[in-house]
């Protein structure tokens, strides 16, 4: 019998090291980002040095107060239990806007002010009202062009895949990449199916969706996701859940896209073959999926390539870009994701790569493992893409040997 007392660290033991002061802080970044994102504009576009009129430096603070106080409220309403679409539009559209405020609020609060300093240019009020003027004539553009950046049918990105190990007889295969819809509070249905439309013109070979289709239950956004039943493709359509699908009841789009004619590939493969070559097509449910707690969801590797023959090439759908380290082990050929938008709203590429290895493209890994990172089709959250357009994609793979068959 164990003595359960003895695992079990004396009076005055060390308990393990304490949280660093950065862990700790992290905990407030909740509470401490919505003040930055208000408060930065507020003060380098009203009380910088202006000297506005007392009720337009009123009027304009009561404003920031407001944004500050509602968009958490409204993101609360819009994203939490609720799920109330109005909210969660007011508070999506105030968050892009706060950001590219606050950015270009920092940039060109710096930069712009001293070149006007070291230029000569004005007084130190003429200098602070042109940097005010830029800051809301740069944002109203930004955001202008954002949304109907987000809001267009993304043009289509073709892109050439050489995998060495493919057969000559799958030269040429046609593979179109769709990622990202995020169907949700704003109702896209026309441009679902305009989406879906575009996607036919390519004349694929396989479509794949990888992942985050929605934001709301399949029950919810299925007027929305319904054209994805009117894709085509000569060989399959194959799906993986992405992060999304795992806050808004996942095993309800899984059996969606199975009733729309997709095959999910939850942690198995299937076999395309065409000129006496054979490709492995396989796929993975996400890698925040075994912490859902959703019973038989998780991201397994082994069990999606289960019984292919390993001298086969291998496409593998998985969600998230960083995948890719246990693919590169496995000797994957090449790995399609989405999860990273491109950063969707500059410059917050740079927070993406934090956590993710690749942000948009090609990029090698391991010895053979080709990750291909789209930038989405569609958007979350903030109806706003600044410097990260969205796209349809289609890969063509190629075969270092000459083909066959065509």
């Amino acid at each position: 019998m164990t003595d359960t007392d003895s695992a079990r660290p004396a009076e005055g033991e060390a308990r393990g090291p304490r949280p660093s002061w950065l862990h700790s802080l992290m905990r407030f970044i909740p509470l401490i980002a919505p003040v930055l994102l208000w408060a930065v504009p507020c003060w380098v576009l009203l009380h910088a040095g202006q000297h506005w009129p007392l009720a337009v430096a009123l009027a304009g603070t009561a404003v920031f107060f407001l944004a500050l106080v509602g968009m958490p409220l409204a993101m609360v309403r819009g994203h939490g239990r609720r799920q109330q679409d109005w909210a969660a539009i007011i508070g999506d559209t105030l968050l892009g806007a706060g950001w590219v405020l606050f950015t270009w609020s920092v940039l060109l609060g710096v930069l712009l002010r001293a070149a006007l300093a070291v230029t000569g240019v004005g007084d130190s009020q003429d200098r602070a009202r042109i940097v005010a003027w830029a800051v809301l004539g740069v944002a109203a553009v930004l955001l202008t062009w954002g949304y109907a950046e987000a809001r267009r049918v993304p043009r289509v990105r073709r892109i050439d895949v050489q995998l060495p190990r493919l057969g000559a007889g799958l030269d040429g295969l046609r593979v179109a990449l769709v990622t990202d819809t995020h169907y949700g509070p704003l109702d896209r249905a026309r441009w679902s199916a305009r989406v879906c439309e575009t996607v036919n013109t390519l004349e694929a070979d396989l479509v794949c969706h990888a992942g985050d289709i929605a934001d709301g239950t399949a029950e919810r956004r299925r007027a929305q996701a319904a054209p994805l039943g009117t894709v085509r493709a000569t060989r399959a359509r194959v799906y993986v859940t992405g992060n999304h699908e795992y806050y808004s009841e996942a095993q309800g789009w899984v059996d969606l896209m199975d009733e729309l004619g997709w095959e999910p590939l939850r942690n198995r493969h299937l076999l395309l073959e065409r000129g006496g070559d054979t490709l492995v097509v396989a796929g993975v449910d996400d890698v925040t999926a075994e912490s859902s707690g959703l019973a038989g969801h998780r991201a397994h590797l082994a069990g999606a390539i289960d019984g292919a023959d390993p001298d086969l090439p291998v496409l593998l759908l998985a969600h998230q870009p960083t995948f890719v380290d246990r693919a590169a082990a496995a000797g994957i050929d090449l790995q399609l994701s989405g999860h990273t938008h491109g950063g969707q709203i500059w410059p917050f590429h740079h927070l993406v790569r934090l956590d993710q290895p690749a942000l948009a493209g090609l990029s090698h890994h391991g010895a053979r493992t080709l990750l291909y990172t789209s930038r989405g089709t569609g958007f979350w959250g903030p109806p706003f893409r600044v410097f990260a357009p969205s796209e349809i994609t289609l890969l063509v793979l190629r075969s270092p040997r000459t083909a066959t068959a065509p």
